[in-house]
């Protein structure tokens, strides 16, 4: 018997990165996981690796920018599974790395439509049929750049911040229907690590050596299993807490400040 055996799982962003990651740990497990991923190719091919790990998946197109979509999602993983017991908020739509007198409204609403507002909406349309189940996980996906203030990424910056408010504010009203809801704080090499990489001779090695456990994280064998604390029962007394599963990068920080920009301009 898995941890997650008779559960049903929605994860949004599961087509690549940590999101996949956690697709399959949850698989494994014995989770019915609903991928709710944007790009038809990877949704679909992450479905076929889940089957072929002998889980049960769906895939559904979903757009994290539109309520519509969201909401249709929840619902999907309802109707074809027969309820809803965990909730993972992953996916969201990056911006350009822009100092924030630069960043425009339009990339902050868009920020903030795939972050705070998707995972609004996901949870106030997996509420019901968490409660027709007696309870369920929500695990929301908070980030170390808020604690550090992340250069080129004020808009998301505020958005991460936002979660954890909501996530806080949920836990604390949704205890009363046994619902927990949780926060991490991930690095992993995903699709965005593996792109910088390829930029940047020696930033993988350089990203490691941040950290007090000296390697960069594996978004199936060092992510997934905190997800995996939270959306069982391990988790059970726990409620409105944020963790870093960073390989320990949260201790020393890091500083962002690009190399071309001065330190006073005044």
């Amino acid at each position: 018997m898995g941890l997650l055996e008779g559960r049903i799982a929605l994860i949004t962003g599961a087509g690549g990165g940590i999101g996949k990651g956690v697709a399959r740990r949850f698989a494994r497990e014995g989770a019915a996981v609903v991928v709710a991923e944007i790009d038809v190719a990877s949704g679909e091919q992450v479905v076929r690796e889940l089957e072929e790990l002998g889980g049960r998946a769906l895939f559904v197109r979903t757009d994290v920018t539109s309520k519509e979509s969201v909401v249709a999602a929840v619902n999907a993983a309802a109707s074809h599974f027969g309820g809803l017991d965990i909730l993972v908020n992953n996916a969201f739509v990056p911006s350009p790395n822009v100092r924030m007198e630069d960043k425009t409204d339009e990339m902050l609403e868009r920020t903030l439509k795939s972050t705070v507002w998707a995972s609004w909406w996901a949870m106030q349309a997996a509420l019901p049929h968490m409660k027709l189940r007696g309870g369920g996980k929500v695990v929301n996906f908070y980030s170390i750049d808020v604690d550090t203030g992340a250069w080129l990424h004020a808009d998301y910056n505020t958005a991460k911040a936002g979660i954890l408010g909501l996530t806080r504010s949920a836990a604390a009203e949704w205890g009363r229907f046994n619902i927990t809801v949780n926060a991490i704080a991930p690095t992993a090499m995903g699709a965005t690590f593996h792109k910088l990489a390829a930029e940047n001779p020696g930033f993988a090695e350089a990203s490691a050596a941040l950290r007090p456990l000296g390697r960069s994280g594996d978004p199936e064998a060092d992510i997934a299993p905190a997800v995996l604390f939270l959306a069982s029962e391990l988790s059970c007394y726990m409620t409105g807490e944020a963790i870093h599963v960073d390989g320990g990068l949260h201790l020393p920080g890091y500083n962002s400040r690009p190399r071309d920009v001065p330190v006073r301009e005044y």
